[in-house]
């Protein structure tokens, strides 16, 4: 089975990139995992969120209604519902319902997401597009049958997020189930198993190449496989 046709049920991704810096690791293993996506045939639209100067603030602003009380989901549901949501937003969302995988890029920070790519998952898995209105949650989510995927890179060493470690950071799944679960799941998405580099500042240029190269070879493991290797 070539790869193309085994990766059919993605035709199209979208990678959401946060990192300030373009030539950090961060960046070039997003560069890495998209080249090997088009490779195999499927269509990748990149979104970099700081070189697009993203505004991470949901505002009343951003809604054509602005009412004494300023309820952001239920304006959200007003806008989609009227056709009124505004143009930007408008526009990622589109891309994020015309893909099949989205992959969310980004450096660990605080445990976490930068604070970028939180406020484009605040302005972007609009009520009434992606849960709510006529959709739910999980299972009846707006961007259910679709997949999603975490290209995580971190300070620490490995050996720091193992189980059991008294002086560790405390355990990955952990410190990426408020993102796998309370984001992703939410709306729908069967969550793949995420792709984490380990330390990548650490890294001499050969070990970055592999490391690369490894990134590249588990993307395409996670999209061929009919369950992503869930973890």
């Amino acid at each position: 089975m070539s790869l193309i046709s085994a990766a059919a049920s993605v035709a199209n991704a979208l990678i959401v990139h946060a990192h300030p810096e373009p030539a950090s690791f961060s960046s070039a293993q997003a560069d890495a995992v998209a080249k090997r996506l088009r490779e195999a045939g499927i269509h990748v639209d990149r979104i970099d969120l700081y070189d697009l100067g993203w505004n991470p603030v949901l505002h009343r602003d951003q809604f054509l209604s602005q009412p004494g009380y300023f309820k952001p989901q239920a304006e959200q549901l007003r806008s989609v519902t009227e056709g009124t949501l505004e143009a930007l937003t408008r526009a990622h969302l589109d891309k994020l319902l015309a893909t099949d995988l989205l992959v969310l890029s980004f450096p660990l920070w605080w445990f976490s997401m930068p604070a970028i790519m939180k406020g484009w998952v605040d302005r972007v898995f609009v009520m009434g597009a992606a849960f709510g209105g006529e959709h739910g949650i999980f299972a009846q989510g707006g961007l259910r049958d679709k997949k999603a995927m975490l290209l995580v890179t971190t300070g620490g060493a490995e050996a720091a997020f193992a189980p059991g470690q008294v002086d560790g950071y405390g355990e990955m799944d952990k410190f990426l189930f408020h993102i796998q679960r309370g984001m992703l799941e939410f709306v729908g998405y069967d969550v793949l198993a995420p792709i984490i580099t380990y330390s990548p500042a650490r890294l001499d240029a050969h070990q970055r190449s592999i490391a690369l190269q490894h990134a590249q070879l588990q993307v395409m493991d996670r999209v061929l496989s009919p369950i992503g290797q869930k973890e």
